[in-house]
C-alpha cells in the first residue's frame, strides 16, 4: 500500500477539526494560516540548504515537511492538491519558459 498526498490531505482535514491543544495542524491554522505559511517558508529554506549540501537524507525529510505544510496552507485557503494538479496539467501544454513569460508581474 502506498501513501499519497490525497491521504495526507484527508489526515490534515481530520486534524484541522480537533482542538489546537491536541493537534499541531489545528494550531497552525489558528491565525488564518499565517503560522502555517511561515513554517512552509522555513521548511523550503531548510530543503534548499540540504540540497546545496547534497544531504539527501535531510532533503527527503525537509521535502516531507514542505509537502505537509503546503497542504495545510492549501487547506486553510480552501484549496486542495487537486487544484494544484489541475494547474500543473494546464501548464504542461506549453514550455516552462513560455509559461513563466506569460505570468504577470
Amino acid at each position: 500500500m502506498s501513501f499519497t498526498l490525497h491521504d495526507l490531505e484527508k489526515i490534515i482535514a481530520q486534524k484541522a477539526g480537533v482542538s489546537p491543544d491536541m493537534s499541531y495542524t489545528a494550531r497552525l491554522l489558528l491565525d488564518d494560516g499565517k503560522e502555517a505559511a511561515k513554517k512552509l517558508g522555513e521548511e523550503a529554506v531548510e530543503a534548499a540548504i540540504a540540497a546545496v549540501r547534497k544531504d539527501n537524507d535531510e532533503l527527503t525529510k525537509e521535502a516531507a515537511d514542505i509537502l505537509y505544510h503546503l497542504l495545510v496552507v492549501l487547506y486553510g485557503a480552501g484549496l486542495s492538491i487537486d487544484d494544484v494538479l489541475a494547474e500543473l496539467a494546464r501548464r504542461t501544454g506549453q514550455s516552462g519558459l513560455a509559461e513563466k513569460a506569460s505570468r504577470k508581474g
